[in-house]
């Protein structure tokens, strides 16, 4: 029986050999030196409280010498090990090959703790996305936890800002250490420089007054304590107003869930106008079938298939070391392309399956928080530490994903034990047969714990556990929840209140100067038109005479009078008593006739 072979045609997007494993070669030794090298050092002098650039540079050096002095000690062991065995011959690729094992295995236990979080979080964050009730409720209590470290951070901030003020005082204008308190001043917040700029007295001398003052070394840690409480401050400050446009939104969800006009109505207008292309396409009819009908479906179709890709991701992740059969459906979605020669096939799976590797795996780095030492925060709130912590997981991970992606489909001889051509990574990884127990063992079965780290995420085990150890997490059938839950309404319901009152009063102001703000400067221009000339050089001059001294100063005292009437808030008042000119309102004010009006005492409380 003859069987039809397919034609293979060159494809578009053929890289010719040797290209492939110089690409590779530059992208892996370019992450491990970043990771292990280069990054460290700039967290460390991020970090660091120095005032000069050498300062930064030989702390850095002096923490990073001693982290990396235990690994080098170690390895040190390690070679004078196989030095004294006679029965280890090592060459320098072998031992090229144990420290790129060595780096690859700690990256893989990285990877598949975060792959089991992912692969679960993912699709149930998007089925809880329809969800509009809980999001609201997660959002309540979300603002409790936040106001509760918004006001940690404040007092923080005002402890420092309290340490900075004793040494502002105490440190003068010709100590030498005054160029370390100046910078230390420089990133404090404005008001706060204000306040210490105040209270100098730069004519004394600091030898004139035998006083205890700081250390350089002092100076030092509390110019690291001001650069984190600050940042942590405003951190704070913009999360919380974040959130609280957040929580304004959701209300207006859930009130327009049943609206029967079919128009979204905000509570609030957004500060910064849209554009015209956005306002013409998305109007409030648009935004309310998003909003109210389609989007909560849109997410469960969502998370439904995205739920089936990590089906399909745990099942081969259990079974890619079996070749005959072949179970892992990775590998067998790509036999099947490799069959029929569909490169362009074997190209869009390939990606698709990465792409969703990669979304599991960094979006659970995203995710991470270590108290406040290492946190991801949105809106260009996080610090430099943070950020460098996050691309050394990222350089780290890297390798071991996409070694585990060509052992799920197969492509790697080192796992699948089959005689293949090797592809262009495992060529620059090396033979993985020097570490047999790694290669064999290690590498095959560890990714089996995805499963039970699933299974750990979908009953929220972690969560629970932390939440027994005392920190607060969101979790529907705890009292603290609804305690939290409570608050956090409470709050986001006062704050919704002040804003109201905010634009209440700015739209009186807005339409008292519409209203009579006009009409004051027509009066005004009018009366200045028929004042008639003579009875104009009469006033002049009886005032001239009688009170010639006091004639600046009363003509400053009235235009601030007169400023202020028009920027103040309206009041209740009757409109018999008003007139159009505040400077008639009151009593011996001098009127163009050249007399004076009298008060009546009648009229006086007629307002009261």
């Amino acid at each position: 029986m003859l069987v039809r072979q397919h034609p293979c045609f060159k494809p578009w997007s053929y890289i010719p050999d040797g290209i492939m494993p110089i690409f590779w070669r530059v992208v892996y030794w370019t992450s491990q030196f970043l990771t292990w090298i280069l990054l460290p050092f700039m967290q460390s002098y991020a970090r660091s409280g120095g005032f000069s650039i050498t300062g930064k540079i030989k702390t850095a050096l002096i923490e990073n010498a001693i982290y990396y002095g235990t690994y080098l000690l170690i390895f040190g062991a390690f070679l004078i090990y196989v030095a004294v065995n006679p029965h280890l011959h090592l060459e320098w690729n072998q031992l090229q090959t144990i420290g790129i094992a060595a780096a690859n295995t700690w990256g893989l236990f990285l990877l598949v703790l975060l792959l089991g979080y992912g692969l679960v979080e993912i699709p149930r964050s998007y089925w809880n996305g329809a969800k509009r009730g809980y999001l609201l409720m997660k959002t309540y209590f979300k603002a409790a936890k936040l106001m509760t470290e918004k006001a940690d951070a404040e007092e923080t901030l005002e402890d420092v800002m309290e340490e900075v003020r004793k040494v502002n005082e105490s440190i003068k204008y010709n100590h030498p250490l005054r160029k370390c308190v100046d910078t230390i001043l420089k990133k404090c917040p404005i008001e706060y420089q204000e306040k210490m700029g105040r209270n100098m007295d730069d004519y004394e001398d600091f030898d004139e007054k035998h006083n205890t003052y700081p250390s350089e070394k002092s100076l030092v840690k509390l110019h690291k304590q001001v650069i984190y409480s600050v940042q942590r401050h405003r951190r704070t400050q913009v999360q919380w107003q974040i959130l609280l446009e957040q929580a304004f939104y959701l209300e207006d969800v859930a009130k327009n869930e049943t609206s029967a006009t079919c128009q979204f109505v905000h509570t609030f207008q957004s500060p910064e106008p849209e554009n015209r292309f956005i306002q013409y396409f998305y109007n409030p009819t648009v935004e309310w079938y998003w909003e109210c009908l389609l989007r909560p479906w849109f997410y469960r179709v969502l998370a439904v298939l995205l739920s089936i890709f990590s089906v399909i991701v745990v099942w081969s992740e259990c079974t890619f070391f079996s070749t005959t059969p072949v179970l892992s459906l990775f590998a067998v979605f790509i036999q099947l392309a490799e069959k029929t020669y569909n490169y362009i096939y074997i190209e869009i799976a390939c990606f698709l399956s990465i792409f969703f590797l990669s979304i599991c795996v960094y979006s659970t780095v995203f995710r991470i928080r270590v108290f406040n030492y290492y946190y991801l925060a949105s809106h260009h709130q996080t610090d430099a530490y943070s950020l460098l912590f996050s691309g050394m997981l990222f350089c780290r991970l890297t390798p071991p994903l996409c070694l585990n992606f060509l052992g799920l489909t197969h492509m790697d001889s080192s796992i699948s034990h089959q005689n293949t051509q090797p592809t262009a990574y495992t060529s620059i990884m090396g033979s993985m047969k020097v570490l047999s127990f790694i290669a064999d063992g290690f590498y095959i079965y560890y990714p089996m714990l995805v499963v039970i780290l699933c299974i750990a995420t979908y009953f929220s085990l972690g969560t629970r556990c932390l939440n027994l150890l005392g920190f607060q997490q969101f979790m529907g059938d705890n009292d603290m929840t609804s305690d939290l839950v409570d608050e956090g309404k409470e709050l986001i319901r006062r704050e919704k209140r002040k804003r109201q009152r905010q634009e209440e009063g700015e739209n009186r102001r807005r339409e008292w100067k519409e209203r009579y703000g006009h009409s004051r400067e027509d009066s005004t221009r009018n009366r200045n038109v028929h004042i008639d000339p003579k009875e104009s050089n009469f006033s002049d001059i009886s005032t001239n005479r009688s009170a010639s001294k006091y004639t600046r100063a009363n003509n400053r005292t009235e235009r601030d009078r007169i400023e202020l009437l028009q920027d103040a808030e309206p009041l209740d008042f009757n409109a018999e008593t008003f007139t159009d000119d505040p400077l008639e309102s009151e009593s011996g004010r001098y009127q163009p006739g050249g007399r004076y009006l009298s008060m009546s005492r009648s009229r006086i409380f007629d307002d009261v």
